[in-house]
């Protein structure tokens, strides 16, 4: 059944670095990639810019891959989609005058909460939240299971990933980052880790683990400060690089054997890259952090060594990490954390992404 194209106003506030706009961006890329009409509202744009080089922070209006991006304060003054989809970005709380302005004009209203795996999510997908207004709203959370809206994915990701896997890495790294190929001669034997955490990790028994391993190792710092406790030490050789846009990051995770990654938006692309992974999740007051990640340990299931390294890491503990990362990638607990990578990869795949999710439930309620 073919359907008419539906408009979105896609409102982002920028508040977890650079993980609030990586995930509307990603979200309004599928959209538009679907055929849809699509503007994207966001606070911040040079954080925005950061991620997506060829935006011009400045602009007042425009254009790129489809998606029309505008400045937060310009929606003050400009009118809801008629019979279209308004979707408040993680709670974001859309500009009053917008708001009043969305009653009589046929939209739907869409609250597009943060990604988690604790179970309660599954029971609070697609429930309404009634408004004065009396503006259908609805919460969508995305997820890992079918009962919830799932994860943002390109049709054509795996596949990438899959050919990338069959160049040369060092002579991707090099294409990649620009440094010179000298910094990336890798040896058969080498361990490639991409390092990209909050300034709170702990870096110290990072450095300590990665510095003791008879297995050489480089490590990739993304960004634009090196941190101070990281240097080169028995066979761990730091490599800082550029910051990489976002379009290119699936190739930076896809050269590594092990990603260290924070926040949502790079946790679903290291998920996808089908290798081993460490996400520090965002910091919560009263540590409801750890909560949510003791929720995704359980739903990922990772061996046990893994699943105590990635503890380790979101407590801050310096001697935990010292030991645990040493054991995790001792075998066999290397080979069971690498299997279960891409076994977890292949069942998520199996579910529509979390784009599609929400445009046929859109659909279904306009």
């Amino acid at each position: 059944m073919i359907h008419p194209a539906l408009s979105f106003d896609l409102f982002c506030r920028v508040v977890d670095n650079f993980g609030d706009a990586g995930v509307c961006w990603r979200l309004a890329q599928r959209l538009a990639a679907l055929g849809q009409s699509v503007r994207l509202w966001i606070d911040r744009p040079a954080v925005l810019a950061r991620l997506l080089p060829a935006l011009d922070e400045q602009a007042a209006k425009q254009t790129l891959d489809g998606v029309q991006i505008r400045p937060w304060h310009q929606a003050e003054h400009t009118a809801p989609p008629q019979g279209g989809v308004v979707i408040e970005a993680f709670a974001c709380n859309l500009p009053a005058t917008y708001q009043a302005a969305m009653a009589g004009r046929g939209c739907l209203w869409i609250n597009l909460e943060y990604l988690s795996a604790e179970p309660w999510v599954e029971g609070c997908h697609g429930l309404p939240s009634p408004q004065a207004n009396g503006v259908p709203k609805f919460f969508f959370f995305p997820g890992f299971t079918p009962a919830t809206g799932g994860l943002l994915r390109e049709p054509d990701l795996l596949v990438r990933h899959e050919a990338a896997q069959a160049q040369d890495r060092s002579a991707r790294l090099h294409a990649l980052t620009g440094l010179s190929d000298a910094r990336f001669a890798l040896d058969g034997n080498e361990l490639v880790i991409l390092l990209f955490c909050y300034a709170d990790a702990p870096l110290a028994g990072l450095q300590a683990a990665l510095a003791g391993l008879e297995r050489p190792v480089r490590l990739l710092v993304p960004g634009d400060r090196l941190p101070a406790v990281l240097r080169d030490q028995g066979g761990l050789r730091i490599v800082p690089m550029p910051f990489v846009p976002q379009a290119r990051f699936d190739e930076l995770l896809g050269c590594c054997d092990l990603n260290f990654v924070r926040g949502e938006d790079s946790l679903v692309r290291a998920i996808w890259a089908g290798a081993p992974l460490v996400w520090q999740v965002y910091r919560q007051a009263g540590d409801a952090h750890l909560d949510k990640l003791e929720a995704w340990l359980d739903r990922a299931d990772w061996p046990p060594l893994a699943a105590e390294l990635i503890r380790a890491w979101n407590r801050q503990d310096d001697d935990a990490v010292a030991s645990a990362l040493p054991a995790a990638l001792q075998e066999p607990a290397w080979s069971g954390w690498r299997t279960r990578s891409r076994a977890w990869r292949a069942e998520q795949a199996t579910r529509p992404d979390l784009a599609r999710n929400l445009l046929d439930f859109c659909r279904q309620h306009l």
